[in-house]
This record gives C-alpha cells, sequence and structure tokens, in this order.
C-alpha cells in the first residue's frame, strides 16, 4: 500500500466562500500514482469546511443565505465564543453544519464522483490563509 499526502493553501477574499477544489485534488492524486484506494480532503481549520455537491453558482448563494440564516454573524454578541475576543462564533457553527472531510473512492487512477459532484472549500472566517489536506492511500 502507498500513501500521498500533500497541502493545498487557500485564500478566499471574502468573510464566507465556496471554491471549486476538484482540480487541485485530481492533480494530487496523478501525482500520487494511486490507482485503487481511497481519498481524504479535510479543512485543516475550523471555520472552514469540505464538502460535495454540485458547481452551480445558485445553489452557492442558496447555501450561502441558508447558512446566515442559520448562524447569522451579526450580532456578534450573541455567541458566547466572541466574548473571548474572537467575532467567528457564527464561522464555527456554519462549518459544522458543512462538515471537515470528505473521502472519496479512488477506481483507476480517478475520483470515483457521480455526475454532477464536485469537492468544494467552505469558508466561514475568511480574508486569512488556510490549509485542506489531501490525503490518498492505496496501490
Amino acid at each position: 500500500m502507498k500513501s500521498y499526502r500533500e497541502e493545498l493553501w487557500m485564500y478566499v477574499d471574502a468573510r464566507m466562500g465556496f471554491e471549486n477544489i476538484t482540480p487541485e485534488v485530481e492533480r494530487a492524486l496523478a501525482k500520487s500514482g494511486i490507482e485503487e484506494g481511497l481519498c481524504l480532503v479535510n479543512a485543516m481549520h475550523i471555520t472552514a469546511s469540505v464538502f460535495i455537491n454540485d458547481d452551480e453558482r445558485g445553489l452557492h448563494q442558496d447555501y450561502a443565505q441558508w447558512l446566515e440564516r442559520l448562524a447569522p454573524h451579526e450580532p456578534t454578541s450573541f455567541y458566547q465564543h466572541n466574548k473571548t475576543g474572537e467575532d467567528n462564533g457564527d464561522a464555527h457553527l456554519k462549518r459544522q453544519v458543512m462538515g471537515r472531510e470528505v473521502v472519496v473512492a479512488v477506481t483507476e487512477g480517478k475520483l470515483d464522483l457521480g455526475p454532477w459532484e464536485q469537492l468544494f472549500y467552505g469558508e466561514f472566517d475568511g480574508r486569512r490563509k488556510k490549509r485542506v489536506l489531501i490525503k490518498i492511500i492505496g496501490a
């Protein structure tokens, strides 16, 4: 069994945003040389997410609006976490809803995704660099 590890550095210029990272993960898979196995992709920050869904702008707007209704950024005084001097209590909750990671099967050297599935980085407390881990194991 082989193992391959790579990190992506992400920077989203807004407080919240979604970036399609499928091409970067596919490049990492090609570099790994792994033909059959599993690919783990996870956000290495507690205010960011990795998830799988459709690459459709309207859906991404729906996510942003829905998440903001679930955990609005303002008023920041609403969150106990923000009493520590932070202003990102909402971002922690948004990450919890959207998830930390995904695992995708690798078959014949390709990500085994459904017809519309793409991998996304979700940012909920942006304007700074954060990392995404890609870990691929297999043969």
